[in-house]
This record gives structure tokens, C-alpha cells and sequence, in this order.
């Protein structure tokens, strides 16, 4: 089975609740919330006010993804908003076992991310450490981009690492999917499947999380 995180960047922002409750209703397993600090990424999105204003109003998995520098510095800002999951990306900050600790000392889960230009090899030392990878199936900061195929084969080493040494691991992908490319991801070894405008942008958002777990059904993963 896959897990589907809408991406709160493709969220009608002047009707947040609303649009939170039909993903939701649609069957999303989790919110997706990028957090950008216009210094790591060309982009500013939105911080812990917001996820914490919209924590009370919906019971999915809270996916806090940071693209800030430094990460370390707000993780306990993200928790108190309700993060179940704090995801950073492994360029951000000189430690990352350092900021894994902060994470784990918390009570939530952890995740690392590696954007498109990052060698596969450079996550692989932290990923028993870990509770998920994140791969960026795009360059980070902007939504509405085309999936980077040559990505995948990332996913797929992270997951042939996972299965030979026996570890408990999810795989994010983020950018660029659909309902008609997700089975490329799934076959890769991706489980958790971001979506933004292909979900909130949807007129039957319910119809596209469900032909995403058909296409995961019928594509499961190939070594």
C-alpha cells in the first residue's frame, strides 16, 4: 500500500481548513507541509503559526518538511505545531547526525532529504538512523514542476539498501507526480507519494488518490 501526501503549497491558502477536509475526505493519509525560508530555497511558503493554526482542524499525519537553513534551530518550534514527522534536507546544516538526535529526543519521527543534485551515496550512512527518506523528484522550492526520471534510480538504491540490510524504511518522493507517472516511483520502491496541484487542483480528488494506489497495486516494487 502507498501513502498519499497532498502538498499544502497547492492548497487554496484563503480557505486552508476547507481544502485540508476534502484531501481528507478524498482518503490522504498525510499533509505535506513545506516550510521555506527564501534562503535555502528561492522561496518563502509558510512556518509553525500556520501548521499549528491548522493542527485542531484535521487528524491526518502532520509531514513537515523543512527547507530552511539550519534546520536544528526550529525543531522544537514544529513540534509544539504539531509535526508528526519533521523532515530536513541533508544540504542544510554541517551536523546532520547532530540535528537526527534533536529530532529523535522529541518524540517524533525523522526524516532526511536529498535534492536531485545530491549523489545517492551521501544519505546512504544515515539511513538507519532514519524513519524515512525523502527524495526530491524535483528541484526544491516551486511546485508544478515535471518529475526528473533519472531521480528514480536513487529511490531505487535507497531501497535495495533498506530491503539487503533489513531496515524499517519509508520512501518519500516529492515532485512532479501524478496519477499517470506515480507507477514509476512505486516500481522504483517509493511507499509515501507527495502530490500537490494533481490533488488540490483536482475537480475529483478522491478519483486521483484512488487510481495513485491502482497504479501502486499494479506497479509494486522491481529490483
Amino acid at each position: 500500500m502507498i501513502y498519499v501526501a497532498p502538498s499544502l503549497l497547492a492548497a487554496d491558502f484563503a480557505n486552508l481548513e476547507s481544502s485540508v477536509k476534502r484531501v481528507t475526505d478524498a482518503g490522504a493519509n498525510y499533509l505535506h507541509l513545506d516550510v521555506m525560508d527564501g534562503m535555502f530555497v528561492p522561496n518563502i511558503s509558510f512556518g509553525a503559526p500556520v501548521i499549528s493554526a491548522l493542527r485542531p482542524h484535521s487528524k491526518l499525519i502532520f509531514d513537515v518538511h523543512l527547507m530552511i537553513n539550519d534546520p536544528i534551530r526550529y525543531i522544537n518550534d514544529f513540534v509544539k505545531a504539531g509535526a508528526d514527522l519533521i523532515t530536513f534536507h541533508l544540504e542544510s546544516c554541517s551536523d546532520p547526525l547532530k540535528v537526527i538526535e534533536k529530532i529523535r529526543s522529541r518524540e517524533v519521527r525523522c526524516g532526511l532529504a536529498i535534492s536531485p543534485a545530491t549523489p545517492v551515496e551521501r544519505i546512504i550512512p544515515y539511513l538507519k538512523e532514519i524513519d524515512m527518506a525523502l527524495i526530491m523528484t524535483v528541484v526544491p522550492g516551486f511546485g508544478g514542476q515535471k518529475l526528473i526520471p533519472e531521480t528514480l534510480e536513487k529511490v531505487r538504491t535507497v531501497r535495495r539498501y533498506a530491503e539487503s540490510h533489513k531496515l524499517r524504511l519509508d520512501i518519500e518522493v516529492d515532485g512532479g507526480l501524478t496519477a499517470e507517472n506515480v507507477h514509476l516511483a512505486t516500481e522504483a520502491g517509493a511507499n509515501i507519494i507527495v502530490a500537490g496541484s494533481s490533488v488540490f487542483g483536482a475537480k475529483r480528488p478522491r478519483a486521483v488518490i484512488a487510481s495513485m494506489r491502482q497504479a501502486a497495486a499494479e506497479h509494486p516494487y522491481r529490483d
